[in-house]
């Protein structure tokens, strides 16, 4: 896909200018966000806790769906296809405006609180428009996966690639890039290869901050997930089908 590199580079410096304001209410609500999108109502629990399995989308502003309707975001869109389907899938948005790995990593301990079947890990991003260290954000991602293997053994992680403007330079564009596909090699987990392919530097499809997807945009990212996600789930029903 070819991206206008000045748009790019306008994109860049307006994210920088929305990173701080991402992160201005984030410790004061990140509770109670995620105890809004986390739990599941104890009537429900009580008759899925053996049948529903949750699958936990853990980003940042991408999945949270920034300036859009929770209803609009990629996650939101993705229940709707496994509703479609009759999956027995329950999504959970863990997606935090402005997060970080190094954040991310602190803070998911708290969600594994909560069973976890499939795990989709959609961070970087602001690690690469901050000029973050591509090996901090490698170890970072690394950990975040460890953990999650370290509580539920069986989960199923699928990590969504990303990408940066050149304009941060050729050779730190290329070792972002390269990081997530290393990952998926190292920790054998499923690879979005890009998650804003199709959207990344088309104005139509991101919102007036040249950044954030629109709700076209969103359906655009639900479909480059499910290209992935689709597999990995299908699957899974008829192991247990089989068993």
């Amino acid at each position: 896909m070819k991206i206008d590199n000045r748009f790019l580079t306008i994109c860049l410096a307006s994210l920088l200018a929305l990173y701080g304001c991402g992160n201005v209410n984030t410790a004061d609500q990140l509770e109670t966000e995620q105890k809004t999108r986390v739990e599941v109502p104890r009537t429900e629990a009580a008759n899925t806790e053996t049948e529903t399995k949750r699958i936990l989308f853990f980003g940042n502003s991408l999945t949270a769906g920034y300036g859009l309707e929770p209803d609009q975001a990629f996650p939101a869109l993705i229940q709707q296809r496994i509703d479609s389907l009759n999956l027995p899938y329950k999504v959970i948005n863990a997606g935090v405006s402005g997060e970080t790995t190094s954040g991310g990593r602190s803070r998911i301990d708290w969600l594994l609180k909560q069973p976890v079947d499939v795990f989709v890990l959609e961070l970087g991003a602001n690690d690469g428009l901050r000029g973050v260290s591509t090996e901090e954000t490698y170890n970072n991602l690394k950990a975040i996966i460890g953990k999650v293997r370290a509580k539920y053994p069986d989960v199923k992680v699928v990590l969504a690639g990303m990408q940066i403007p050149p304009s941060m330079g050729q050779q730190y564009a290329q070792d972002f890039r390269d990081v997530y596909t290393r990952i998926a090699e190292e920790e054998n987990v499923a690879l979005i290869p890009f998650l804003l392919e199709g959207v990344a530097g088309n104005r139509e499809l991101n919102q007036g901050d040249g950044i954030h997807p629109t709700e076209e945009g969103q359906k655009i990212l639900a479909e480059n997930v499910w290209d992935t996600l689709e597999t990995l789930v299908l699957e899974e029903e008829i192991q247990e089908e089989e068993v």
